[in-house]
């Protein structure tokens, strides 16, 4: 995609990306189920931490997974081979150019790129130029609105506020799961249907406190340290007391929820 990935391209971040896909796949996968032998397109895959999902999830179809950038698709390919999977064929494609053509796709899937365009309502557009009448469209997003932790504290709001700001300051949008409806019925497609995932952990689920809490939401708000401070957003002291408050949702009388959205619908 054209628009700048406020999370970066690191190891740690496809670490995180991996984290996060292992933790919810039931959550987030279960009903991402396919007929046979159709071909998917996936728009905007990134590391692939996704693609290994639903290629496993739908064996008998073909995959083509797309994205704009070389390392993240290196990173794919590299994932993709190691899990034996054959159904997958990546290319370096900006969906959003204007001249992009991929021929006709039987269905197309958004996993958490919708959040980082300026114009998601164009992008999906565009994917339904590419998907035959009756096929569909699933996005799936995240919201950091929908974030609720205990203990909360003003300095922990404030450390994931600031990744909130650069996002948006990217042309993103952080809490774009709870407008995913009306952002879907707005694209054009027909009989929209979005269900929220919540994700709850605390330490009668310890596999949900280390995969999501610590590795995948932590990690995340920890990653935008750098430039959130150098955006004046806090001083280098306040965010540390604001990841170390945060942080106390992983203990033992922690606890924290979060809620992703997934949404369908019908290309006419």
């Amino acid at each position: 995609m054209s628009q700048s990935y406020v999370h970066g391209y690191s190891e740690r971040e496809a670490q995180r990306l991996a984290d996060q896909a292992g933790t919810l796949t039931h959550l987030i996968h279960h009903d991402s189920i396919f007929p046979k032998n159709s071909r998917i397109l996936e728009a905007g895959c990134g590391t692939g931490a996704q693609t290994g999902i639903l290629a496993t999830l739908n064996p008998s179809c073909d995959f083509v997974s797309v994205d704009i950038s070389t390392k993240s698709l290196d990173s794919a390919r590299t994932r993709i081979h190691g899990m034996g999977l054959s159904n997958v064929i990546f290319q370096q494609v900006d969906i959003l150019s204007p001249n992009i053509s991929l021929g006709l796709f039987d269905h197309a899937v958004f996993c958490f790129v919708l959040e980082h365009l300026a114009d998601p309502v164009g992008a999906i557009r565009k994917v339904m130029q590419m998907v035959k009448p009756g096929g569909t469209i699933t996005a799936i997003e995240g919201d950091h609105g929908s974030v609720c932790f205990h203990p909360e504290s003003e300095k922990a709001l404030l450390t994931i506020q600031c990744q909130v700001i650069l996002q948006e300051r990217a042309g993103g949008d952080a809490c774009i799961g709870r407008k995913l409806y009306p952002i879907l019925v707005s694209s054009g497609l027909n009989h929209v249907t979005v269900s929220p995932r919540l994700v709850y952990a605390d330490a009668g689920r310890p596999e949900m406190v280390t995969g999501f809490t610590k590795n995948t939401f932590i990690a995340m708000i920890e990653g935008v340290r750098e430039p959130a401070i150098a955006a004046g957003l806090l001083t280098a002291e306040e965010w540390n007391k604001g990841i170390a408050d945060l942080s106390r949702s992983a203990l033992d009388d922690g606890t924290f929820s979060y809620t992703f959205y997934k949404g369908k619908g019908i290309v006419p």
